[in-house]
């Protein structure tokens, strides 16, 4: 196996880039700019088919840090880490019973007015503030990372230089509005299922021609279960497993994922419904159609979900074995660099088992997935920004040309900071749980407002307030007194406390009575057709099965 890309890869990467830039090009002039005022840049509304919103919802939520992060951490970890795409499908299922109404019937097209509308703008303004930490310091810097630790494995150029190309190429297609970014969206995640999905197919190939005996993928997959038996559980015990933490030394592997506590607890529940059901970047692509064919789509996009596993997990537990085994020198070399084993390495350099061309158009499929989630999140940010901060604390009279002139500056200058941060994320060992742990900071007093305000009639701003500037410093008390606890637990004990203190002052203030601002809720908007039902008990019935076969 031959590290890094053949000139063929290469051009078949630029063909595809320029492909990619100038449609998007085509795009925003022949569609963005007769148009150009700020709810079309930001928004781009328009109503989309269920197979469309299950599609993007799923486009949006595939990039470095499944394929990379969660791939990584496949190699920590094993088959448990499919928890996030497997509670993820279920949460979705949930969604779109409970969640989805309340938007849709309400009339609630982003986050920060629903926290006007529920609460009000005091609440809405916080929240926006946390939101932008919380994209720019987290998820651009770590998408960023990912992507540029994935390029750099191929390629062989610096860490910073692909840092610095991802960033352009992204800034280029954010700066078109979302419009721009809708169009390209799905083509390039379409490549990047196809890509992955090649690679899983050759790294088993891959796993059966090194260690067994060549029979083909089939038997990479026994391989995997006979050669790593620790890692093809879904449930971890304290003490059971000790695994490489990615900087040079062991973890226990219950501190990741910690057994049935991260459902007990919560954790595991206030990761997915926060991030599908409380984020703009997420929810938006359901909001412009009818209860019914949102419902669907979310549906379709939770069977998606299911599937993750095989494109992002498999790759990593074959890169695992491989390693084990010492059955690749240019695997184990490039899983480890200075004697110490990095897990976020392995789907990079399992990308380097294509063939030539193939490689190629993985290696633009992968790019063109990242570049698409840096460009939905920066457009977020700017919305986020322009909209809930800067016309509203200083100039509300901003022309729309003003409005999207300022818009590009927050995206350019969002990526920026990104960009500059994203290096030291190397000192934090694993991406993937990066990404969880510090979003873990603000997601349990997002859930816990959004929560009661949609289902507690006496809810109000002071308990709601007070949840939202708990969660940071409590996380942050947490994670440093109590270092021992895994951080999913945290979160579950967090998310307790904000919505206790939340019910506690919200009851005082209320003295009996309902906010004024609660939402009227008609119990008959929950009820779901027969083909919504059949669908949501399949998704509950693979879920089910996959536990008690790898429990």
């Amino acid at each position: 196996m031959k590290l890094g890309l053949e000139p063929v890869d290469y051009i078949i990467f630029f063909i595809y880039f320029v492909c990619v830039a100038a449609y998007g090009f085509w795009v925003y002039r022949h569609k963005g700019r007769q148009n150009a005022d700020s709810k079309d840049f930001f928004l781009a509304e328009g109503s989309l088919t269920w197979w469309a919103i299950g599609a993007s919802i799923i486009a949006s939520n595939i990039s470095a840090e499944q394929f990379i992060g969660m791939s990584g951490q496949a190699f920590q970890l094993g088959l448990a880490i499919s928890v996030y795409e497997l509670v993820g499908g279920l949460s979705l299922v949930v969604i779109a019973i409970y969640f989805l109404p309340m938007y849709i019937k309400n009339k609630i097209y982003t986050m920060p007015q629903f926290l006007q509308m529920r609460y009000d703008g005091r609440l809405a303004t916080i929240m926006a503030v946390f939101w932008l930490f919380l994209y720019i310091l987290v998820n651009l810097t770590s998408i960023i990372y990912l992507g540029a630790l994935s390029l750099e494995k191929m390629t062989g150029f610096s860490f910073m230089a692909c840092a610095v190309f991802l960033t352009t190429f992204a800034v280029f297609i954010t700066l078109g509005g979302m419009k721009v970014i809708g169009y390209t969206d799905v083509i390039q995640v379409i490549c990047l299922v196809v890509g992955g999905l090649a690679t899983t197919y050759l790294a088993l190939q891959l796993l059966s021609d090194k260690v067994g005996t060549g029979a083909g993928v089939f038997e990479g997959l026994s391989l995997i279960q006979q050669k790593a038996d620790s890692h093809m559980h879904m449930m971890f015990s304290p003490g059971e497993y000790q695994v490489h933490d990615g900087r040079g030394g062991y973890i226990d592997a219950y501190k990741q994922l910690p057994g049935l506590m991260m459902f007990i607890i919560g954790g595991q529940w206030i990761v997915n419904f926060n991030y599908f059901g409380c984020n703009q970047y997420m929810t938006q692509r359901a909001l412009g159609a009818d209860l019914p064919t949102a419902r669907k789509g979310v549906l379709f996009a939770a069977f998606l979900k299911l599937l993750m596993p095989f494109i992002v997990v498999l790759p990593g537990l074959a890169a695992y074995v491989l390693f084990q085994e010492n059955a690749d020198a240019a695997i184990v070399g490039g899983i480890t660099e200075n004697s110490i084993v990095k897990p976020d390495n392995a789907y990079p350099v399992l990308l380097n088992i294509l063939p030539a061309g193939l490689k190629g158009l993985a290696f633009a499929a992968l790019t063109a997935a990242i570049v698409a989630s840096l460009a939905g999140k920066a457009n977020s940010i700017s919305t986020i920004y322009m909209l809930d901060i800067h016309k509203k604390f200083f100039n509300p009279n901003l022309s729309e040309k003003r409005t999207v002139w300022l818009g590009r500056v927050a995206i350019v200058v969002s990526f920026l900071v990104a960009l500059v941060i994203s290096p030291f994320l190397k000192n934090f060992g694993q991406g993937f749980e990066y990404i969880q742990e510090y979003t873990g900071f603000i997601s349990p007093g997002i859930l816990s407002i959004f929560l009661l305000g949609f289902f507690w009639k006496k809810a109000r701003t002071q308990g709601a307030l007070a949840a939202a500037l708990l969660s940071i410093p409590l996380s942050t008390l947490f994670k440093f007194q109590v270092p021992d606890m895994p951080f999913l637990n945290r979160m579950g004990v967090v998310f307790w406390i904000c919505t206790a203190v939340h019910i506690l002052i919200s009851l005082a203030v209320s003295r009996g009575k309902d906010s004024p601002n609660a939402f009227q809720v008609d119990h008959r908007w929950f009820r779901t057709d027969s083909s919504f039902r059949m669908g949501a008990v399949a998704v509950c019935s693979l879920l089910l099965v996959i536990y008690i076969v790898f429990w």
